[in-house]
């Protein structure tokens, strides 16, 4: 059986911490920046955790 691909799209999106954590960035701040307030802009700089429910595939999808 061959070998497991990385999926290259979700790599780039996702980081994996030290500690095992997956995170990633939000959405909406790309482009068009000058008619969002900065306060939104400031609550989208974050990054988020990914849910849960969706950790498993994303495991698989990184080849971990």
């Amino acid at each position: 059986m061959p070998k497991m691909k990385t999926h290259k799209g979700a790599a780039a999106r996702i980081k994996i911490t030290g500690t095992g954590r997956m995170r990633r960035r939000k959405q909406n701040r790309g482009h068009i920046m000058e008619k969002k307030s900065s306060t939104r802009t400031r609550r989208l700089g974050r990054e988020a955790d990914i849910a849960k429910g969706d950790q498993d595939r994303i495991k698989r999808m990184l080849g971990r």
